[in-house]
């Protein structure tokens, strides 16, 4: 049997502090292997938490978080923080519904105070727990309550530009009392950092104060003599300690004494400057210089792919990515770098997700025609709408959960203004292990309600190629196409063969045989996006029990009005499934047309994301918990062929089902 890893004898933050700081660095070998180990088998964001492990040490050691208050800004970089909380045993079954989350989750532990995935919150959040505490009486404050909760966020140089964390950064500078605001400077987000605040900090960490701090820095303050050093150091500061507290005077603007560059990997210098830190009476910045990937050569030099990989191979110095498949984000690159090479108006941007979103590839093609904005959604809309107005032909390339953080952008600068701006929507649906913070289950709903707006979802590559063309000659107003985090099928193809181009409004049949038999359907199935492929596959293991006509609907705005009323008309039932909240998405809109149209919706059954959170795990456990998988569509089919031979009044009771309950979704 092993021997027990330092790492193993810690069941909580306590336990870390019995440590001498000689051994720190055991437990921090410790945990980058644990972490890579996993990564390796199941995926996972593999160097942001390389990078925070000894920070994410020194904050344990020397605060007290099971009575502190420690918020993260993007939670992807809270691995280490999980395994010195009690979570080494979860780590087995990472991004599973069996284990621990990649984000920190409250549910987990007292220790997770959010569960948070996007950028820039952390510092807003903060300020709140912090006037919360005061207001309680539980602050900390060194003359009245010594004993009172500190509170510390820690954010990435790449998120403190979103412009929520600004606003943060604004309402911290008025706090009167302790705050510290650790600023992870790893001169990375998960690709490059983009805009004049990058090239700010890029400086600082290229300047002499840098070099020398730690031994200047240590120096100088250990000569401070009497009361806290820091203070002292801030009142007292003379022209070398303003070297220290003054090189990022940009914080200073905002009433925030600043710290820094120190190296976040050095634990008695962060351990002395946390130290002190912890026992101000004013907010604070302590700006941490690390290394992204730090303490494997393949991380560290290559941060961008190991930000979030796939299960990998290490071979010696050699190490591979498992692929299995072409994906959405692979296809659309492709196929925005050859609609920009026949179209000079055509754009392409991307929010600090070049590879993510499958724009690196025109970042490439076409330099002066593609942006990376940073991690600024909103900012890159309004930017988007802009470049409209001129005249050209924009791509915004965005995760649907992130789309959220623009939806004011496209309301007033897009959709009010009339102008034709596009947004292609990765990550739509469900997932998988990143779970509740990243699902892409609300775009529909919010962007059906735009006037004008062309809402679609496309099933396979020529699908999504088709829709972008159809999307450069759409000037009537904002489009979307969303699709998943998938693999690509080749099923519609290999049965159909070419893919008819995309015309407004109107559906596709996938089973023309269906259709145009001499003999009705006995139910139609409306598929927004890839639940089509799974959709035929049931279909398909129905043959001798039901005929059923499986349509890919393509638009959720506006919805193909005819085909609904002639399905309707004949007493047709219709299934219609979604990978997408089934409040307010494409089925509502089905619901909404017949309304409209005066036809009786009774036999309409939708299919869709539960009024309920779905936790991590893999998407297709995800889809079968929501009962959108093969199983669950087939499931759906039954019901609506027996809904079809029996009176109305059923159906209620199979909506009331599949949206309160995914657990008895699944059962069924």
């Amino acid at each position: 049997m092993p021997a027990q890893t330092l790492l193993e004898t810690l069941r909580t933050p306590a336990d870390l502090r019995k440590l001498s700081i000689e051994q720190l660095p055991e437990v921090a070998a410790d945990i980058r292997k644990a972490i890579c180990d996993q990564i390796a088998v199941s995926g996972g964001h593999l160097a942001p938490n390389l990078g925070v492990v000894e920070l994410t040490i020194a904050m344990h050691y020397v605060f007290d978080f099971g009575w502190d208050r420690l918020l993260f800004d993007v939670g992807h970089q809270c691995y280490p923080h999980k395994l010195l909380t009690g979570r080494l045993g979860l780590l087995k079954n990472l991004r599973t519904s069996a284990g621990m989350s990649g984000f920190p989750e409250p549910a987990e532990s007292p220790f997770d105070l959010f569960r948070v995935g996007h950028a820039g919150t952390g510092i807003s959040t903060a300020v709140g727990m912090a006037r919360g505490d005061t207001l309680n009486k539980e602050g900390y404050d060194p003359a009245t309550n010594p004993k009172g909760r500190r509170v510390a966020t820690i954010i990435g140089d790449a998120s403190i530009v979103n412009g929520v964390a600004m606003e943060g950064l604004n309402g911290a500078g008025i706090l009167q009392r302790q705050f510290l605001v650790v600023l992870n400077d790893n001169g990375m987000s998960i690709s490059k950092p983009q805009g004049a605040m990058a090239q700010y900090f890029d400086r600082v960490r290229l300047s002499h104060t840098y070099a020398d701090l730690k031994k200047k820095g240590k120096e100088m303050l250990r000569g401070m003599p009497g009361g806290s050093l820091m203070a002292e150091a801030y009142h007292r500061a003379g022209e070398m300690t303003k070297s220290v507290f003054h090189e990022n005077a940009w914080f200073e603007h905002f009433g925030l004494l600043t710290a820094g560059p120190v190296d976040g990997h050095d634990l008695p210098t962060l351990i002395e400057f946390l130290s002190e830190a912890r026992d101000l009476d004013r907010p604070m910045v302590l700006h941490v210089k690390t290394i992204k990937g730090k303490g494997y050569e393949f991380a560290e030099t290559d941060s961008s792919t190991f930000h979030s990989p796939a299960p990998f191979v290490r071979e010696g110095c050699r190490v591979e990515i498992k692929k299995d498949g072409r994906s959405f984000t692979g296809a659309i690159g492709e196929i925005m770098v050859e609609a920009m090479g026949r179209d000079p108006k055509v754009l392409a941007a991307t929010a600090a997700m070049p590879d993510g979103t499958g724009i690196s590839k025109a970042l490439a093609a076409f330099p002066e025609r593609s942006f990376d904005t940073g991690i600024c959604e909103s900012h890159a809309l309004d930017m988007m709408a802009g470049l409209a107005k001129t005249g050209f032909k924009p791509f915004f390339a965005v995760y649907s959960t992130f789309v959220q953080r623009a939806f004011d952008q496209a309301f007033q600068e897009v959709a009010l203004q009339g102008l034709a701006v596009r947004l292609l929507l990765d990550r739509a649906g469900l997932v998988g292990g990143d779970g509740a913070v990243h699902h892409g289950f609300c775009d529909v709903a919010l962007l059906r309600t735009l006037p004008n707006a062309a809402i679609m979802a496309v099933i396979d590559e020529p699908s999504l190629k088709e829709c972008v063309e159809f999307m450069v000659g759409y000037e009537e107003g904002l489009s979307s196409v969303r699709y998943p985090r998938d693999n690509v099928s080749d099923l519609v193809t290999s049965r159909l063969g070419v893919t008819p181009k995309f015309e407004l409004g109107k559906a596709r049949c996938l089973t023309p045989e269906v259709e145009t038999g001499k003999q009705a359907p006995d139910v139609a199935v409306l598929a927004f996006g890839t639940p089509a492929i799974d959709a035929l596959r049931a279909a398909d293991a129905l043959t001798g029990e039901y005929r059923v006509a499986v349509y890919d609907a393509r638009f959720a705005k506006p919805v193909d009005g005819a085909l609904v009323r002639s399905l309707l008309e004949r007493r047709i039932p219709i299934v219609t499934v979604e990978d997408h909240s089934i409040i307010g998405g494409f089925g509502a809109a089905v619901l909404e047309a017949a309304q409209e149209m005066g036809l009786d919706a009774s036999r309409v059954v939708r299919l869709g994301l539960p009024d309920s959170w779905i936790i991590q795990d893999s998407r297709a456990k995800q889809l079968a918990q929501a009962g959108i998988d093969q199983a669950g569509i087939a499931r759906g089919i039954r019901a609506a062929a027996e809904l079809g031979a029996s009176r109305p009044g059923r159906l209620p009771e199979i909506h009331v089902a599949r949206s309160a309950s995914p657990a008895a979704v699944a059962a069924r």
